[in-house]
C-alpha cells in the first residue's frame, strides 16, 4: 500500500477498549509480519469481509451478519434511533470492506486522510488531476452524510485499484461530525490534504524547497478564464479553506500535523480573503489587477483622483475618503476585510489595480497580537499613500 510515513502503532484511543474491526485486522497483519510468519488474513477476517461488501446500501442495524463486528454499542434505553456514531460505524465499515476486497496488505493506514489519498491518486495518474478534483470535490459538497456516502462509495474502489491506503479510523470520525458543527474542520482537513501546502509538489524547473507564486501573481488575463475566477468569487463570506472549489487555488504552506487537523491558521485566513478579493476585482479586465505598490491606500487615492476629474468633482472626492477614513479604523483582519469587499468593486469600475501581496500580509497580521503595532503602522502608511495618489 502507498502511504505517507511508517505505519504508526495501533492503540485503542481512552474512550474505548476495543480496536476497531480495520484496526484489529491491521494489527494481527502487521503482528504477523514481525514475528516472521507469514501475514494473510484469517478465515474470521474474510467472512466478515463479505458481510460488509454485502451490508453495502443496507439500511445500519438491520443486517445480522455486521453486528458481530461493530464496536459501537447500543444503548439499552428502547429508543428506536440509532445514535450517529452507530451509524456512521457502519458506513465506515462498508466502505472498508469495499476498499480492502482482493487487496493483499491492510487497506487501513494511519495518518492516511482522503485529502491524502485523493492527491496521491493524482500522483499515481491513475486519473487526470481534473477527475480526481471532480470526485473529492463531490464528496466534499455532499449535503448530508448519506450523499457523502454514496460518493465515497465510487471513490473508494479507485483508491484500491491504485493501491492507496486510508485511515478509516479518521474517516469513521468525520462521517459521525459530518451532519454536525464540525463540518468545515473536516472539509479544511481534506482541502489543506490535497493542495499539501507544506510539501509542494516541484513544478518545471522548480526544487521542492520553493514555495508556489500565489494564484494573483500567476493569474494570465489572456486565458480570461471566468470558471476559475467564479470558483474564487463563490468563497465570499465563507469559512476559509472550507470551499472545494478553491481549493486547487491555495498555495498557503503549514505545518503537516496543523493541516491534517483541518486548522484555520491567520495564514489561510488570509489568503482566502485576498483570493476572493482578486477574484471580484480581476474580473471583466483584460490586464491583471494585481499591480505591485499599489497599496489600498495608493488605489483609493487614484479612486479618488479620478472621482475629482468627474462631474460630481469634490463631493465625491470627500465621498471616496470617508469610506477610506472608515476603512482604516478596521478594529480587526475580518472588519478590513469587510471594507475591502465594498472598495475592490470601485476598483474594478475605475481599472486601478492593487498590491495583492501587500494586501495578504496585511490581512495576517493586522489584529495579531504578536505585533501589536502592525495596524497603527499600515494606517499612517496608507493614509500617507491616499493623500499622495489623490493629489
Amino acid at each position: 500500500m502507498t502511504t505517507t510515513s511508517p505505519t504508526p502503532s495501533i492503540r485503542p484511543t481512552a474512550d474505548r477498549t476495543r480496536l476497531f474491526f480495520w484496526e484489529e485486522m491491521a494489527r494481527d497483519w502487521q503482528s504477523a509480519r514481525k514475528e516472521g510468519r507469514r501475514p494473510e488474513f484469517s478465515e474470521y477476517v474474510s467472512r466478515n469481509l463479505r458481510a460488509l461488501r454485502e451490508g453495502v446500501n443496507r439500511e445500519p442495524g438491520t443486517d445480522p451478519s455486521l453486528r458481530s463486528v461493530h464496536r459501537v454499542p447500543l444503548p439499552d434505553d428502547g429508543c428506536d434511533r440509532l445514535p450517529d456514531r452507530y451509524i456512521a460505524e457502519h458506513h465506515t465499515l462498508t466502505l472498508f470492506g469495499l476498499h480492502q476486497h482482493a487487496a493483499s496488505e491492510p487497506v487501513h493506514q494511519p495518518d492516511v486522510g482522503l485529502g491524502t489519498a485523493c492527491l496521491l491518486l493524482r500522483r499515481n495518474q491513475a486519473l487526470t488531476q481534473a477527475a480526481v478534483e471532480r470526485r473529492l470535490t463531490a464528496a466534499a459538497t455532499a449535503q448530508d452524510r448519506h450523499e457523502l456516502v454514496q460518493h465515497l462509495q465510487r471513490l473508494v474502489p479507485l483508491l484500491r485499484q491504485a493501491s492507496i491506503g486510508l485511515d478509516y479510523t479518521r474517516l469513521f470520525r468525520e462521517l459521525t461530525a459530518w451532519d454536525g458543527p464540525d463540518r468545515n474542520r473536516v472539509l479544511r482537513s481534506w482541502g489543506l490534504q490535497y493542495t499539501d501546502p507544506g510539501t509542494p509538489a516541484p513544478q518545471d524547473g522548480e526544487t521542492a524547497s520553493q514555495e508556489r507564486a500565489p494564484y494573483w501573481a500567476t493569474f494570465d488575463p489572456a486565458s480570461r478564464d471566468g470558471a476559475e475566477l467564479a470558483a474564487l468569487r463563490s468563497g465570499t463570506g465563507r469559512e476559509p479553506g472550507t470551499v472545494a472549489a478553491m481549493w486547487p487555488f491555495h498555495r498557503t504552506r503549514m505545518a503537516s500535523k496543523w493541516r491534517n487537523k483541518g486548522s484555520l491558521t491567520r495564514d489561510l485566513a488570509a489568503e482566502h480573503t485576498a483570493l476572493t478579493l482578486f477574484a471580484r476585482h480581476q474580473q471583466t479586465h483584460d490586464r491583471r489587477m494585481h499591480m505591485a505598490g499599489n497599496s489600498p491606500g495608493t488605489a483609493a487615492g487614484l479612486l479618488a483622483r479620478k472621482a475629482a476629474a468627474d462631474s460630481e468633482g469634490k463631493a465625491a472626492t470627500a465621498a471616496l475618503e470617508r469610506r477610506f477614513g472608515t476603512l482604516l479604523t478596521s478594529a480587526d483582519a475580518d472588519e478590513l476585510a469587510m471594507h475591502l469587499r465594498s472598495l475592490v468593486p470601485l476598483l474594478n469600475q475605475a481599472g486601478v489595480g492593487l498590491d495583492y501581496d501587500l494586501l495578504r500580509t496585511a490581512l495576517r497580521t493586522w489584529d495579531d497580537p504578536r505585533r501589536p503595532d502592525a495596524a497603527t503602522g499600515y494606517r499612517q502608511r496608507w493614509d500617507r499613500d491616499f493623500h499622495i495618489a489623490s493629489s
